[in-house]
């Protein structure tokens, strides 16, 4: 947007301001984050799609708030963190996979497979099947053991093993964050893997993710709608596909086994089943229809900690305030998803700054871009951090707090929603750190919300990977989502401010400001805990 339109806009906006008075927990004001909520999910903003007008326009708002609360640029002079990106769009017409066996070979195309990457490719090699693709040391289990996927085509499950088995030294009735597509592919990378194909676990008892994204209404439409992008330093440098169960079982079979047998190998013994395919090999090539280079930026500042022993350690507040965009006159508003966040992110950012009580650690404020097409805001922080990970104590993520959670599609059948859930607030990753959750359940007592953490204990909608804590959980850092739930209203254009239940979402935010300040100011931070299981069966 350029500067003249973007000051119009920001103008209309600031019509509503309300002064925040003297900070603190009180400050935080149901009719503020109505106001700014209102300017963010309106037709101005134009859905806030990343690397299009809207999204530079909602990151210049956060920018200027930041500077008007008074919080320091955490990027030298700049509020803003640029995140260089690739935009394309596969063409699925010219991409395909060619399964060889002697001279003869059988074509695969999409929907047999799905999926894309940045860059044209052209890839023939032998395969490997590496079980769920995991490597965890932590739980004393490695799928690649005893097998060399130097220069191949890696073939593994989805999610991870004894899924439903509660007593599993993996999460058992969840996910372990070895569970991400992201850390399995990052994983063959590092063992020399050429590509990933990724299919269902065939013994699973909840549908496919292909099956979850399908149920989310216009689904399909949204990813055919919306072009992918790419960090354009990737940590991941190889392309994952999914492919689909005949083509998963027509590989796998060659070596007269079964992916149904090799699953219930793995869950019996969680012992590795790893084996070269022989006789056949994988021709995989993926051209795009179009591609361009671009730049995000996520928002961040910084109110300095107060202790000068303990200044250097941080606390993070983060959302993200992309969303999807404007399409055939359909505008995508993203009040909740994630105009809650963002706008609840900028409140608290006012509430400190104003306050004169000062945290002993530092807390930064990071609002992320480009969540919606993979996390790539948060990834990019990971990897390029502005203050150093390794004193970085806990992160609270904003994502989708305001509304009530009540039954969808996506959720039928999957979870169990409470008829009321008008004060419930989940937390998402607390498994990973019992002490963070010790901190917020204490900071409750003098706040009264529902505290849920069913979805800690989900296997089928793949919650702990969707949001923006999780590349901190990836290095070891407690980082919690928190979440008011999905609705009918999910990644629809009927998403807007008018259903936002702005009560709720202040009070969720004064939580947080009292959780953060007790984080802050603790003698000890919180523990990240990388084999949650074994550390509560040794207490």
């Amino acid at each position: 947007m350029r500067k003249r339109q973007f000051l119009a806009v920001l103008a209309v906006a600031g019509l509503a301001r309300v002064a925040s008075g003297q900070g603190g927990p009180d400050s935080i004001s149901a009719k503020r984050l109505r106001a700014d909520l209102t300017f963010l999910a309106s037709d101005s903003l134009e859905g806030r799609l990343s690397l299009q007008r809207g999204s530079e326009a909602a990151a210049q708002w956060v920018a200027s708030e930041f500077a008007k609360a008074g919080l320091v640029p955490a990027a030298g002079d700049s509020f803003f963190q640029q995140i260089p990106l690739i935009e394309y769009r596969t063409d699925r017409s010219a991409s395909r996979l060619i399964v060889k066996r002697g001279a003869s070979g059988k074509t695969y195309e999409f929907p047999d497979v799905s999926g894309g990457f940045h860059d044209d490719i052209a890839i023939s090699a032998s395969v490997v099947f590496a079980g769920f693709g995991i490597t965890a040391p932590e739980l004393n289990y490695d799928d690649y053991a005893g097998i060399d996927a130097r220069g191949k085509i890696v073939l593994i499950f989805d999610h991870e093993p004894q899924e439903n088995d509660p007593d599993s030294i993996f999460n058992g009735q969840g996910n372990t964050r070895h569970a991400g597509a992201f850390v399995k592919a990052l994983n063959a990378q590092k063992h020399g893997a050429a590509a990933v194909l990724m299919v269902a676990e065939p013994n699973r008892k909840h549908p496919s993710n292909q099956e979850r994204m399908a149920r989310i209404p216009g689904g399909e439409q949204r990813r055919r709608r919306l072009p992918s992008q790419a960090l354009q330093d990737a940590e991941v440098r190889i392309p994952l596909l999914t492919i689909g169960e005949t083509l998963a079982s027509e590989l796998i079979s060659t070596g007269g086994k079964t992916p149904t047998g090799l699953q219930a190998s793995i869950d019996s013994a969680l012992k590795p089943v790893s084996f070269a395919i022989a006789d056949s090999t994988v021709e995989l090539r993926l051209a795009n229809a179009s591609r361009r280079r671009g730049v995000e930026t996520n928002i961040i500042g910084i109110l300095e900690g107060s202790d000068p022993a303990l200044r250097s350690e941080t606390i993070v507040f983060s959302a993200h305030h992309d969303h999807d965009g404007l399409h055939d006159e359909n505008l995508y508003h993203g009040a909740d998803d994630n105009g809650s966040g963002t706008v609840g992110v900028v409140e608290l950012a006012r509430a400190f700054a104003a306050s004169p009580a000062r945290p002993k650690r530092t807390l930064m404020f990071a609002v992320f871009a480009a969540e919606e097409r993979g996390l790539l805001g948060s990834y990019y922080y990971a990897a390029h951090p502005l203050r150093d990970l390794k004193t970085t104590r806990a992160v609270i993520n904003f994502d989708m707090i305001g509304r009530n959670e009540t039954p969808s599609r996506q959720t039928d059948g999957l979870m169990e929603i409470a008829a009321d859930t008008s004060n419930d607030l989940n937390l998402i990753g607390t498994t990973y750190s019992p002490e963070y959750r010790e901190a917020v359940e204490s900071q409750n007592r003098k706040v009264g919300l529902k505290l849920d953490y069913k979805w800690d204990y989900d296997s089928a909608l793949n919650i702990f990977f969707r949001s923006d804590q999780y590349p901190f959980a990836l290095h070891n850092i407690p980082a919690v989502w928190w979440f008011t739930g999905f609705h009918p209203d999910y990644h629809q254009t009927t998403d807007s401010v008018e259903k936002i239940n702005f009560g709720k979402m202040a009070k969720i935010l004064r939580l947080s400001y009292l959780s953060g300040s007790a984080l802050a100011d603790g003698a000890r931070p919180p523990r990240f805990i990388a084999n949650p299981k074994a550390s509560a069966a040794g207490r």
